[in-house]
């Protein structure tokens, strides 16, 4: 595996002997051994499920800070591991899927109840995999163009924009 993939134990040390690491890690799911963005992205879940209480602005705040917050701890969890996106950090996805799901917290699209409500998340987490994965244009030139803890975390955004769209056209289609 490429140091891209598998962190040694003085990496893993390195990355959780800080805040930053433990937040950059998305407070350990990033070191599931393999798809790494996928369980971050499902561990992302659980707190979007007391985010979604929130009346919108505040939503949107906490969007904010988490997106700040990540910047940095990114840029420091990367600089621990020298290698500036590794897998294991994945904040960026738990912004990325809280993104993603904005739509279910406008009346329009807010699933009325559990069934709908488990669809409606299931439809915006593999929406947000597939524009994560995929990355394609300008989430693809973002990813290669910006460095750092920004750049770690502005693919992730958009990507994350790019599916809250695609899931509000498949709500309104599925009605």
């Amino acid at each position: 595996m490429s140091a891209r993939t598998r962190l040694s134990a003085q990496q893993r040390q390195r990355l959780l002997a800080s805040p930053a690491g433990w937040l950059a890690c998305g407070f350990g799911s990033g070191l599931a051994p393999v798809a790494q963005g996928t369980f971050g992205s499902l561990a992302a879940l659980l707190p979007w499920l007391a985010l979604r209480e929130l009346a919108w602005p505040w939503y949107l705040c906490v969007l904010l800070l988490a997106f700040g917050l990540g910047v940095w701890a990114c840029g420091v969890a990367g600089r621990a591991l020298q290698v500036a996106d590794h897998r294991s950090i994945v904040w960026d996805e738990f912004v990325g899927q809280w993104v993603a799901l904005l739509p279910l917290l406008l009346p329009a699209w807010m699933p009325t109840g559990p069934v709908a409500l488990g669809g409606s998340m299931l439809a915006g987490f593999a929406l947000f995999r597939l524009f994560d994965v995929w990355k394609p244009w300008p989430i693809s030139w973002l990813d290669r163009r910006v460095k750092g803890g920004l750049g770690v975390m502005v693919d992730d955004l958009l990507a994350g924009v790019f599916a809250a769209l695609l899931l509000v056209l498949l709500l309104a289609v599925v009605g």
